[in-house]
């Protein structure tokens, strides 16, 4: 019957979540991949998860050159991202930036009419009617 060791190995192996987590990513149509490439790259450099807490304390202030940098920074990264992914009307509104930018705008980091905040959403607007379904 073979080595008993290996056999419990396979065993468990079978049982486990990781053979449906790699067969779900390979199965994963195209875009859902795409999709979660723009998250992962748009988070990496997310301001809203660590610096607003330090504005919010009162650590940092809002106008903090050195928050300004990452936060303007990050808008551009998200415009590229957005831009080069290819993804449906569905897709995009999963990535909409509306909502991390009024945050931003709320606490004071930024205003509606900044250059990058102005940029963003008239990229995401225009990849939106461009997009299919």
């Amino acid at each position: 019957m073979g080595d008993p060791g290996r056999w419990w190995a396979l065993r468990k192996l079978r049982g486990s979540a990781w053979p449906r987590r790699l067969l779900n990513e390979l199965t994963m149509d195209s875009e859902e991949q795409r999709l979660r490439r723009v998250i992962a790259t748009v988070s990496q450099s997310d301001p809203l998860i660590k610096l607003l807490q330090q504005v919010e304390s009162g650590r940092m202030k809002p106008t903090d050159a050195g928050l300004r940098a990452v936060t303007e920074s990050w808008l551009a990264t998200y415009q590229k991202t957005i831009s080069g992914a290819g993804l449906s009307r569905q897709a995009l509104q999963r990535v909409d930036p509306s909502p991390r930018i009024a945050k931003l705008v709320e606490v004071g980091v930024l205003s509606d009419d900044h250059p990058a905040v102005t940029a963003l959403r008239a990229e995401f607007e225009k990849l939106y009617q461009q997009a299919s379904g």
